[in-house]
């Protein structure tokens, strides 16, 4: 609301966190206030306009005269989370930027805490966060909401960028470990909080549901000596069944009702391998027609990446390789690659085709954990052979 109304997000920052201390204090000695929000927001609002009462005083202090307290604010009843997250997935940003931008505004992650998550130096990331809010405030709509005409387009930057940050929390992309679960549960947590928002929105419903179906199997994905465990290989007892219920029973109610989203998609993937109760029980032909609705949708190299697999796992590893193949130039670029060869080769009975690609990919990863199962898988099949 601050930043609605004075366009300044670094000093509305600052008046919000010391509303915040002030309340921590005023509260426990008085009580909370009937209209505890109005009063974080009238304080927060006064400590802004005192600070810019500082500051106009030594460039001019006849200015002073000109200044009067803040205008009563028209306090909504509904939570402002996702007109925050409109605000910082601002079309002026790259995705990276507008990830910092949401952990750390509406996330409430630290700038220390946002640089660990994504192995860089704090300083790094705070000139990050900065160069962020310097590019929206430069842009011809410094934080304004988006029309209505602009809502749908906007929409689709805050599921991606939710997307990302749940991926980069349940894949980490560099790194020792796995999992970074804050950044994981944090998507998840505003994904709901989206949802809320918007619950007419399926894509915003098949988002939530493609998250708890995939964060379902987290405790399964690693062994116990914390080694990267591949899907067809976990240990399905360990999978949270809660999460499942709740994201297949999203998946149900959206998926017949009409236009279906890229994200629905892949939840609909997602709920068909947490439905198998073994991995041989898995329908990989409805999951191959999945993919090529979604490659057809999105034209995204990594779905084709992904429909290899299932096309491989459907009709046979040679149709998967074949479609590598034949897609080799949209899909030189990328990391899986190898490992997805490497599988294929490994399931039509190609060993040293599999080794020598898994160790490809072991070298292609940035993963620490990642990187070491890819080795020792192909460590396991090379000892097959000189056995």
């Amino acid at each position: 609301m601050l930043v609605r109304r004075y366009g300044d997000f670094d000093a509305s920052e600052d008046a919000v966190q010391e509303a915040l201390i002030a309340a921590a204090d005023h509260w426990t000695r008085k009580g909370v206030p009937e209209q505890p929000r109005g009063w974080l927001v009238t304080t927060a609002s006064r400590r802004l306009i005192d600070v810019w009462r500082a500051e106009r005083s030594r460039r001019d202090r006849e200015a002073l005269t000109a200044l009067r307290e803040p205008e009563p604010f028209d306090l909504p009843d509904h939570d402002d989370t996702l007109t925050m997250l409109l605000l910082c997935c601002h079309p002026a940003l790259t995705p990276a930027s507008a990830i910092a931008l949401t952990l750390r505004a509406v996330g409430g992650l630290t700038t220390a805490e946002i640089a660990r998550a994504f192995l860089v130096p704090e300083a790094t990331m705070a000139q990050r966060i900065a160069r962020s809010k310097q590019r929206v405030r430069a842009s011809d709509q410094p934080w304004s909401r988006p029309t209505p005409d602009e809502l749908p387009a906007r929409m689709r930057q805050v599921l991606h960028v939710l997307y990302l940050v749940f991926n980069e929390g349940y894949t980490a992309t560099s790194g020792p470990d796995l999992h970074r679960v804050e950044l994981s549960a944090e998507a998840v947590r505003l994904t709901r909080v989206v949802r809320r928002a918007r619950p007419d929105d399926d894509e915003v419903a098949g988002l939530l549901a493609l998250m708890l179906l995939v964060d379902a199997r987290r405790a399964a994905r690693v062994d116990a000596a914390g080694e990267s465990v591949p899907l067809g290989e976990q240990d399905r007892s360990r999978w949270d069944r809660a999460k499942i219920a709740e994201g297949t029973a999203l998946v149900d109610a959206v998926m017949v009702r009409g236009v279906v989203g890229e994200y629905q998609l892949q939840a609909a993937v997602a709920a068909l391998h947490d439905r198998a109760p073994r991995a041989e029980d898995t329908d990989w032909p409805q999951i191959n027609a999945l993919y090529g609705v979604l490659d057809t949708l999105t034209g995204n190299p990594v779905v084709t990446l992904n429909r290899a697999v299932a096309l491989g796992m459907a009709a046979g590893p040679a149709a998967g390789l074949a479609l590598l193949d034949e897609q080799a130039d949209r899909l030189s670029g990328l990391q899986r690659l190898d490992a997805v060869r490497a599988h294929l080769l490994e399931l039509a009975g190609d060993v040293d085709g599999a080794v020598v690609h898994y160790e490809a990919a072991a070298g292609r990863s940035t993963s620490e954990r990642e990187r070491t199962g890819l080795a020792r898988r192909a460590a396991r099949l090379r000892s097959g052979l000189s056995g």
